[in-house]
């Protein structure tokens, strides 16, 4: 303020000095205004320089003023830049805040007040098929025309989520996919997605787990007390109680194997993983369970099976010693129960070029249709639910097989061909395999 008021008395100063040179006291006051009108002019002239330098924020050019004006653009200098330290912090937070929801498991969009798409993360492309950049500002009910989601959102009841069928869903292969809307703002919505297609399935595997369970139970118990109420009202030879005897004793073991099996699984699911430090020979593994395959193959009627092992290596398998036991004996035993007497089963073990081990059980059986395969290791699936109870399956050797194998960090293959019989290999990653020494490899085939 100081220079301004000097300037302002200079230019006073000087006017008054020209009029006083004329000698006249009009002319003398007239110079001090002539003197107050410049000054004036300038000062316009440089708060005008202020307001275009404000006006165009063309921040890398300062107008060069003198002060006050000089003071105004430094500090409006240092406010910008406080700004724009402010600004690029927000702008930085907005993005991990988006980062976050982009990386989120759900479904996340913005709806503004009549339901177009403000914004979507990539979850909700995958869920429902909404693009993010492609969809922007399209009304949300002509991307997802699923009617129980029209009605969901015309009710605006959103105390609950309503499930659709999300993006690819096949009859085969479905998807479902859980919305619910929550308001917010004024009018505004946000809405968020979450695939439940497990949580539907495994809803539907224990209903029917413990369906089939009850119907594998009851069937047997309805069989024994038809027996004990005719034993106890009937008066039966010898002959006949014997037989009613051994059916009863039939389908008590029918029970108890179908509860062994039940509590197998139960183990497998709630124990520690396999110590790797234990470790079982192959060659052990594969023989005692062909001595068990043909214990059964001789009690079944007709000829019996023949086996045949290729292995031209032998290793050990760091893992349970009973549950892979368990698991390639149930792979024999099915072999032998749906292959026709007489026929061929081939156990076969390889080695992988990185060390990983596979060992298979083929038969010469009747094959299985390929829509059946994937459901196969389900607990209680059955292809041929009558074949099954005649042969004593109770539908979950399967299951058990591949419990164990997911203990050992293995997986469970299934290959087969109607007609041309059936192939479950049993796949063993490099760091379940140990190598025997020199020497010691090869498996004899079964007496």
């Amino acid at each position: 303020m100081t220079s301004r008021f000097v300037e302002l008395l200079g230019c006073l100063a000087l006017g008054s000095l020209l009029g006083w040179q004329q000698a006249s006291l009009f002319w003398l006051f007239g110079g001090m205004i002539a003197g107050a009108v410049v000054w004036l002019a300038l000062d316009t002239w440089r708060f005008r320089l202020l307001l275009r330098w404000l006006r165009e924020a063309d921040w890398s050019q300062e107008p060069q003023l003198s002060a006050p004006w000089a003071w105004v653009v430094e500090k409006v200098r240092r406010l910008q830049k406080q700004w724009v330290g402010k600004a690029r912090d927000s702008q930085t937070r907005l993005d991990e805040f988006l980062a976050a929801i982009q990386a989120s498991p759900n479904g996340v969009l913005l709806l503004d007040s009549d339901g177009r798409i403000e914004w979507s993360n990539q979850t909700a492309e995958e869920h429902l098929g909404i693009h993010p950049e492609r969809d922007l500002l399209q009304h949300i009910t002509n991307l997802i025309r699923d009617p129980a989601f029209s009605s969901y959102l015309s009710k605006a009841e959103f105390q609950h989520e309503v499930a659709i069928a999300g993006q690819g869903a096949t009859v085969s292969k479905p998807v479902v996919i859980a919305i619910r809307i929550h308001p917010y703002g004024k009018k505004r919505k946000l809405l968020l997605s979450r695939d439940i297609t497990a949580v539907q399935q495994a809803e539907a595997m224990r209903r029917d787990f413990v369906a089939n369970v009850s119907h594998e139970i009851r069937t047997p118990l309805t069989v024994l007390g038809g027996f004990v109420e005719t034993l106890q009202t009937l008066s039966l030879s010898d002959a006949d109680r014997a037989k009613y005897l051994d059916l009863m004793a039939l389908q008590a073991q029918r029970m108890q194997t179908l509860v062994s099996d039940l509590l197998t699984l139960s183990k497998l699911e709630g124990s520690p993983a396999p110590n790797r430090q234990q470790c079982v020979k192959a060659s052990d593994l594969i023989r005692s369970c062909i001595q068990e395959a043909s214990g059964l193959s001789e009690v079944l009627p007709g000829p019996r099976h023949a086996f045949v092992v290729n292995a031209p290596v032998d290793v050990l398998l760091a893992g349970s010693r009973t549950e892979l036991a368990s698991a390639l004996s149930n792979l024999l035993s099915n072999a032998v129960r749906y292959t026709p007497a007489g026929g061929t089963i081939t156990v076969a073990v390889g080695v992988g070029r990185d060390g990983d081990v596979t060992i298979s059980v083929s038969d010469t059986g009747a094959g299985i249709d390929p829509e059946h395969i994937p459901r196969l290791t389900e607990r209680f699936y059955r292809v041929d639910r009558s074949r099954s109870r005649e042969t004593g399956g109770t539908g979950l050797g399967l299951a058990i097989v591949k419990h164990v194998l997911q203990r050992h960090g293995g997986v469970v293959d299934i290959q087969s061909r109607l007609g041309h019989g059936s192939t479950f290999s049993l796949w063993f990653p490099a760091d379940r395999v140990r190598a025997l020494p020199q020497g010691q490899a090869g498996l004899a085939p079964p007496s």
